[in-house]
C-alpha cells in the first residue's frame, strides 16, 4: 500500500509509444525481478514458520493434526507488523533514499512472510499452490492491461485506495464480530479492489518512469517502492482469493 507517486501522477506522455520504450520496459523488469525475489523469501519464510516445529510453536497453537488453533502473543505481533509498519511509514518516511526505501522493502518482506505460515496450517498445500497459480495468472493479466491502456486510472484508483482503507476497518471489525456474511463481503470486495490496484499501479508506475527518468537516486527509490506496492497487490490478492478456492484443513 504505498503511497510512492500516488495522487501525484500526470497524464500519460502523448508522443511516446511507452509500451515499446527500452529505458521502461527495464525499469518495470527491475520491478517485477524485485517483486519476485519478494515473493519468494516470503515462501521460504512461510514454509520454515509453518513446517518447522520449534519456529512454529513460537507463533501459533497446532492441533495434533497440524492444523491452525489459534495465535501466540507473538504470532498476533508479527500478525500485525506489516500493517504498522506501512502506516508508521506512510506518515513518518517522506523523503525515502534508495538505501532506507531498499531496507524498509525488504523488512516489510520479512515481516510478512514470518506470519504467511498461517496459510499453510489452514489449508491444504495443493489448494495453496492452486491460488498461487490463478493469482499469478490473473496478476499478469491485470498488469498487462494496466500497461498498455491508454485510459487513465488515476480517478478510479483514488476510490480503489480508500476502498483499501474501509477493506482494513471492515476486517479489524469482523475480528471481534466474527459475522460470516461481513466475511465473505470482504472476501468478495477485497478480490476486486486489488484486482483494481493492480492494472492501476502498473499504470502509475509507468507514469512515474517518465517523469524521473534520469534521475538514478529517484529510480532506485521507485523501483523499490513499486515492487512493494506490486508485492502487497499480489499478497493481498492471493489471500482474498485463498478464501474461495482453499480446501480448509
Amino acid at each position: 500500500m504505498s503511497d510512492f507517486g500516488r495522487g501525484n501522477a500526470r497524464s500519460i506522455p502523448q508522443t511516446t509509444d511507452m509500451s515499446l520504450d527500452a529505458g521502461l520496459r527495464a525499469f518495470m523488469l527491475g520491478v517485477y525481478n524485485k517483486m519476485a525475489l519478494g515473493l519468494l523469501l516470503s515462501a521460504g519464510l512461510a514454509f520454515l514458520t509453518s513446517s518447522y516445529a520449534p519456529v512454529a510453536q513460537l507463533l501459533y497453537v497446532v492441533t495434533p493434526e497440524g492444523g491452525l488453533a489459534g495465535f501466540t502473543t507473538l504470532g498476533q505481533i508479527v500478525r500485525f507488523a506489516p500493517l504498522v509498519m506501512v502506516v508508521v511509514a506512510m506518515f513518518g518516511m517522506k523523503n525515502m533514499t534508495a538505501r532506507s526505501s531498499g531496507i524498509y522493502y525488504w523488512a516489510i518482506v520479512t515481516a510478512i512472510g514470518a506470519g504467511l505460515g498461517v496459510w499453510l496450517l489452514a489449508y491444504t498445500g495443493a489448494s495453496v499452490f492452486m491460488t498461487f497459480l490463478i493469482t499469478a495468472t490473473a496478476f499478469g493479466a491485470l498488469s498487462l492491461v494496466g500497461y498498455t491502456t491508454k485510459k487513465d486510472l488515476s480517478g478510479f484508483g483514488s476510490f480503489l485506495i480508500m476502498g483499501v482503507w474501509g477493506l482494513i476497518a471492515a476486517s479489524l471489525a469482523n475480528m471481534f464480530f466474527n459475522l460470516p456474511a461481513l466475511y465473505w463481503i470482504i472476501n468478495v470486495v477485497g478480490v476486486l479492489i486489488f484486482a483494481g490496484l493492480t492494472a492501476y499501479d502498473t499504470q502509475r508506475l509507468k507514469m512515474t518512469y517518465y517523469q524521473i527518468k534520469g534521475d538514478g537516486e529517484t529510480m532506485s527509490v521507485a523501483t523499490n517502492m513499486g515492487a512493494l506496492s506490486l508485492y502487497l497487490d499480489f499478497i493481498n490478492l492471493f489471500q482474498f482469493l485463498l478464501a474461495f478456492v482453499g480446501v480448509r484443513r
